[in-house]
């Protein structure tokens, strides 16, 4: 694969959250109370309505896109810090759903980039969102991944959604539930850390990780990823903060690209990387968790490795057997203790 395209789609993840409207006081209209802690349990037929209606959800995910990223720091936590400008970009993806057993859904983000006057295709994130988990992977700082257990008490209902880099090697997990406060339907995750990306690991910044909620919901043309992360380190055993971001992910429909060759490219290359997902889940379930060593230009040390060998397997230089073979020998040497 072109390192150079690589390194440039990994980049353009950037984005733009500004919602903020004042309300004359003579205007402020009555609101619904909270829901109770005590409210009755909903009915079964219920709780099935509201189970098909979150698959829904994460399901319309899935589609053409054009991608907007608006990454913005905004108050600076310690006063020596000044926020970085906004950083934006955009592009185009395609989502697909890889998988779908009813309490399990996957979908995995593929980016269509032009070069030189042609199309090239970079496999992007993947998110996996399961039905009141046990357990989600989470990230614990210096390239390592643990798995946590939900508290019972708080599985009914929700979903956890694990975030996956470009090589399928971890990057963050969560869980929450999809609600509908003042009529917009959303998820909104737990505390989450996570490992820096791209676009401020390759600066060296003064911190080392993001706490942050992660949220998603639909809209009338398609759908957006918010965050709010606090930008931090870890000194002397004490969390630092240094800055609070926002970030808005704005995902159109959009017809106006060719996504064939991300088809083609998923087609060729989808047994490679069902391989390469069954050996990470394969050391994280042997361990209880991952450790592998964080790259600032890939985001891990596995994924210019297992990258390559999907494009050589997608242009017909190797076998599914040898790309096969490749991955294995790469996550068994990234992830030896």
């Amino acid at each position: 694969m072109n390192t150079q395209i690589f390194k440039t789609a990994l980049a353009r993840p950037l984005m733009a959250l500004a919602l903020a409207a004042a309300m004359p006081a003579a205007a402020v209209p009555a609101f619904a109370a909270p829901a109770r802690a005590d409210a009755p349990a909903a009915t079964p037929a219920q709780s099935t309505a509201k189970f098909e209606a979150d698959r829904q959800h994460i399901l319309a995910m899935a589609g053409k896109y054009n991608v907007h990223f608006d990454f913005r720091e905004t108050t600076p936590w310690q006063a020596d810090y000044d926020p970085i400008e906004t950083k934006t970009s955009g592009g185009h993806e395609l989502v697909k759903v890889i998988a779908d057993t009813g309490r399990f859904i996957s979908l995995q983000h593929l980016l269509v980039v032009q070069h030189e006057g042609k199309s090239h295709v970079i496999k992007h994130w993947r998110q996996d969102w399961t039905y009141e988990p046990e357990s989600v992977l989470v990230y614990k700082g210096n390239g390592t991944w643990m798995q946590e257990e939900v508290p019972p008490a708080l599985r009914k209902g929700r979903w956890s959604q694990t975030v996956w880099q470009v090589d399928d090697s971890p990057r963050y997990g969560g869980w929450g539930q999809w609600t509908a406060e003042g009529g917009v339907p959303r998820w909104r995750s737990s505390w989450t850390y996570r490992p820096l990306a791209r676009r401020d690991a390759v600066r060296k910044p003064i911190y080392d990780r993001y706490l942050g909620i992660n949220r998603h919901s639909p809209t009338p043309s398609g759908w957006i990823h918010w965050q709010d992360n606090i930008k931090l380190a870890v000194k002397d055993g004490k969390e630092v903060p240094y800055v609070q971001e926002i970030v808005l992910n704005t995902y159109d429909r959009y017809d106006g690209f060719n996504a064939a060759p991300a088809e083609d490219y998923w087609e060729k290359t989808k047994g490679f990387w069902a391989v390469v997902r069954q050996e990470w889940d394969g050391v994280i379930a042997r361990t209880g968790g991952i450790s592998v060593r964080e790259v600032a230009d890939t985001g891990s040390a596995s994924a210019e490795g297992l990258m390559s060998a999907a494009q050589d397997l997608a242009d017909g230089k190797i076998t599914l057997e040898a790309a096969n073979a490749k991955a294995r020998q790469i996550i068994a040497e990234v992830t030896r203790r």
